[in-house]
């Protein structure tokens, strides 16, 4: 085995870390031996290790571990770009969020990781027309993680959500690549129109806590929503909005906002 691991490493190397990693955690925790290795060195792939996850997380007496577990396998062996982005999303948490120190933490710990994922799931087959299904890992994310992603919603890769909870994401709204948000957000709409209602995120793009983002606007690439705000207009790119209702007080300060993740308002 110890012989593989080089090549393993050129073909998946955040696959690698993790397994490196697992082995140091149940060395040094060997209570956590038994959850380390069914949920990850048990698994001779990332997709495999998140497919066992999903089932695991989600199941309940309506629909059974294993049923949860073969829908999940179907679809990272479908669509490999499942695995790029849960690599992607990974990533960005670890860079991100200070509390993240291993990436181990968001497969196992972090509600917020595993809640994207799970949507990346019911997306894909929403996308295949399998909308009721699609619904109920909707509502079983619901209940689990406190995070309500629509299956239609359209989500980028290297997203990170911190903290995940009451995250609210309606049926059109699209979340461009490498956006960072924090707890409580809202992508909404702003009452009971039909079509298409809800915000476009573009890419790089930083969303404070407790912010809500209403309505078929678009929020330009690389800007920041201070924390708190409402936003109900457009948002030019690479600037700071901020406020009820937000208004733009200034630049975005750094080129990757969501990468900074300085929610600072400097003058």
């Amino acid at each position: 085995m110890a012989e593989k691991r080089p090549k393993l490493a050129k073909i998946d190397p955040v696959w690698e870390r993790i397994c490196e990693e697992g082995r140091e955690a149940v060395a040094q925790e060997p209570l956590l031996g038994g959850l380390i290795h069914s949920s990850l060195l048990h698994h001779p792939t990332m997709e495999r290790a998140l497919a066992y996850r999903f089932s695991l997380k989600l199941a309940s007496g309506e629909m059974p571990e294993q049923l949860l577990r073969e829908i999940a396998d179907e679809a990272y062996a479908a669509a490999p770009e499942l695995g790029q982005a849960a690599r992607a999303d990974l990533v960005a948490v670890y860079d991100r969020d200070p509390a993240c120190h291993r990436f181990i933490q968001p497969i196992l710990f972090f509600k917020g990781y595993q809640a994207v994922q799970a949507y990346r799931v019911g997306h894909w087959l929403y996308q295949r027309g399998r909308r009721d299904l699609a619904y109920f890992i909707q509502m079983r994310v619901s209940e689990v993680f406190g995070v309500d992603i629509h299956p239609g919603a359209r989500l980028g890769k290297g997203i990170m959500i911190d903290h995940a909870h009451s995250i609210v994401i309606g049926e059109t709204a699209v979340v461009g690549d490498n956006v960072s948000m924090l707890h409580s957000v809202t992508l909404g709409g702003t009452g009971k129109e039909d079509g298409d209602r809800h915000p476009k995120i573009g890419n790089g793009v930083l969303i404070g806590a407790g912010a809500k983002v209403l309505g078929n606007i678009h929020v330009g690439h690389c800007s920041r929503i201070a924390a708190g705000s409402v936003v109900l207009q457009d948002v030019p790119e690479c600037s700071t909005v901020a406020g009820v209702p937000a208004r733009v007080v200034g630049e975005a300060g750094c080129a990757q906002p969501s990468i900074s993740m300085d929610h600072l308002l400097k003058p």
